[in-house]
């Protein structure tokens, strides 16, 4: 029986060695594993901080630049719109000059040509400038240059245009070199002309191209700026996985390192015990297998031949029999520091021999009793460990993914408050913009209706003034023509009238002009004004729909915020009471003293001393 000890405590022994290697074995594996995961994992985070700064930081350049960018689209776009509408007035100041210049030259070659064909007197001659001054375009401005062009003659002591013999001769090579002068002021205005479309085209040329260039980085940097926001955020939301998924692997660690160095320190002391236990039985059998001690055994055995020595030996044998069990029972109590069989072992000793058998039959059923209540307790603990884990878990999870969304909003919320405030002073601004303009466009609207009614006033008097005056200088001319030969030195008043009139038309002319820019300043100025103020007013409405908007998100993610925390105070609340239920099931199920396994094999041991006890006293018994 002995001998089947030592080899089921080998046996046992090296099964628990082989369990335990294979155990620290996975230990090990998982420690590396774990370890391998959270290096990784610090890796990959400082990566992830490393380019999340990057990104933002990018981010926040390229907002800069595109900024800078819509500032520059913004003033090139100006430029170009002031230079086209400048061109435009330069193009309708020319196309009117070239009109009167070409209109002058045209009627001059047409005078030149009627005085050549016929030879004119002076008086004839100037009477035929006068009319064609009343009824020709570009004649006023020739009869203006000329009358200038002969007052200089005179004031330079030239000799009277008259001492041509009343020809035209001289006239006519005045009016060609007045001819000359004009197609020479209209080639310079065309050329002039000319200079400045090409400028103007060059100019905007440069300013289309720089416009359309801008465009085109402007946009490939909003489109940089949207790719790089998108990599950011699956950056960040990267980071936060990656932190819970290190932390969950170091809490895994952390647990199962202390559960492995309990393992370790129970199974050192199991393998003591059981090293112990082994040398007890290998001394044990030492003993009885000494020759004096079988030699003995075997000699009383072979003297019991009569069933009358049998029964004279039987109470002696009980005794011995039952002395023999508390032995047996003591070497185990102490092998397996067992106080059970320590006890028993006592009571065997001291108490009657069936009283004894009856002990043990009652010890057996309650220590196989106490070993089904402890594997039922142990399939509990496992289960109420497994689901408080797990819920424990998820709580947490749920508790930091909470947290970090109410940090979210929180950040969300505090971006629209900036926002509603920046739309708010817009519109501030706006308004006070749209004032002033107003205000402006009042004060300019007043000042150039009196322009143009002082321009209008001002243009009818001298017309009137001129029908007075052509009216008048018609008749003396008439008159002098059939006047007798002396009454010529009257001629000039003549010069003086059509240098009157010639002044007049140009007031006139200047009046009309003064009329005409103003009211197109004036229409310009209006349009300018609505176009502003519509833009303004579409531009005051959106932004006040977009703060409006934004309130109402802010107003939504504050309320989400708040009902977040409010989950997040309830699921902290269950995490608690988790950990509160955990804490209640370590003393009973986590704190371990002697593991399971090794509780179930010391309670096997008892019951098999129990059972060899048993045996040992039921056929004493029985015999």
């Amino acid at each position: 029986m002995m001998g089947e000890m030592i080899a089921k405590g080998e046996k046992a022994m090296g099964e628990e060695k082989k369990l335990m290697a294979g155990y620290s074995a996975w230990v090990d594996d998982e420690t590396t594993r774990l370890g391998d995961n959270i290096k990784t994992a610090d890796m990959d985070i400082e990566k992830l901080l490393a380019f999340i700064s990057k990104a933002d930081n990018d981010v926040a350049v390229l907002g800069s630049e595109i900024k800078e960018l819509d500032d520059l689209i913004q003033q090139k776009e100006g430029e170009l719109a002031d230079a086209t509408q400048l061109r435009a007035n330069e193009n309708g100041l020319f196309k009117k000059n070239q009109q009167d210049l070409a209109e002058s030259v045209d009627a001059l070659k047409r005078a030149v040509d009627t005085m050549k064909s016929e030879n004119y007197d002076r008086p004839r001659a100037m009477l035929l400038l006068q009319r064609m001054a009343v009824q020709t375009p570009g004649m006023r401005s020739v009869l203006a240059a000329f009358l200038q062009q002969t007052s200089q003659h005179k004031d330079s002591g030239a000799p009277d245009v008259a001492a041509y013999e009343f020809q035209s001769g001289g006239i006519v090579d005045m009016l060609e070199g007045l001819l000359d002068k004009f197609e020479k002021e209209l080639g310079d205005v065309e050329e002039a002309e000319n200079n400045q479309q090409q400028n103007f085209d060059l100019n905007k040329i440069q300013l289309e191209d720089l416009i359309k260039y801008s465009n085109k980085n402007r946009d490939e940097k909003a489109t940089t700026k949207a790719d790089i926001t998108g990599k950011s955020g699956k950056a960040k939301g990267d980071l936060a996985r990656t932190k819970e998924s290190k932390a969950a692997d170091e809490k895994t660690l952390a647990e199962m390192i202390s559960i492995h160095s309990q393992k370790v320190e129970v199974f050192g002391q199991n393998q003591e015990v059981r090293k112990l236990e082994l040398e007890a039985i290998a001394k044990a059998i030492e003993i009885i297998s000494s020759p004096n001690v079988a030699d003995s055994y075997a000699g009383h055995v072979n003297l019991v031949q009569t069933p009358s020595f049998l029964q004279t030996q039987s109470t002696s044998q009980r005794i011995q029999s039952k002395q023999r069990a508390a032995d047996l029972l003591r070497k185990r109590a102490r092998a397996l520091s067992s106080k059970t069989l320590a006890t028993l072992a006592i009571e065997v000793a001291a108490n009657p021999f069936a009283k004894v058998v009856d002990m043990i039959k009652s010890l057996l059923a309650k220590l196989k009793e106490e070993a089904a209540e402890e594997a039922d307790h142990k399939a509990w603990c496992d289960s109420e460990l497994k689901a408080n884990k797990m819920k424990r878990n998820a709580k947490t999870a749920e508790s930091e993914k909470l947290m970090a969304s109410i940090d979210d909003m929180g950040a969300q919320i505090v971006t629209m408050g900036k926002k509603i405030s920046t739309l708010l002073n817009e519109q501030e601004d706006l308004t006070k913009a749209m004032g002033e303009a107003t205000t402006e466009r009042s004060a300019e609207k007043a000042e150039n209706t009196a322009t143009i009614a002082d321009a209008h006033a001002g243009s009818e008097a001298v017309k009137s003034a001129l029908v007075v005056l052509r009216d008048f200088y018609a008749s003396q001319g008439a008159s002098f023509a059939q006047q007798v030969p002396e009454m010529a030195a009257y001629s000039g008043m003549q010069s003086a009238k059509g240098g009157v009139v010639g002044m007049l038309e140009v007031i006139v002319s200047d009046f009309v002009r003064l009329e005409a820019e103003t009211k197109g300043a004036e229409s310009q100025s209006a349009a300018e004004y609505d176009v502003f103020m519509k833009d303004a007013k579409a531009d005051k409405i959106t932004k006040h729909k977009n703060e409006v908007k934004t309130k109402l998100e802010k107003d939504q993610t504050e309320f989400e915020q708040s009902e977040a925390e409010k989950m997040l105070e309830a699921v902290n609340d269950e995490l608690a009471k988790a950990t509160s239920y955990y804490e209640q099931l370590k003393p009973e199920c986590v704190e371990i003293h002697v593991n399971f396994e090794d509780r179930v094999a010391a309670r096997k041991a008892e019951i098999q001393a129990l059972k060899d006890a048993y045996g040992m006293l039921d056929q004493k018994q029985s015999d």
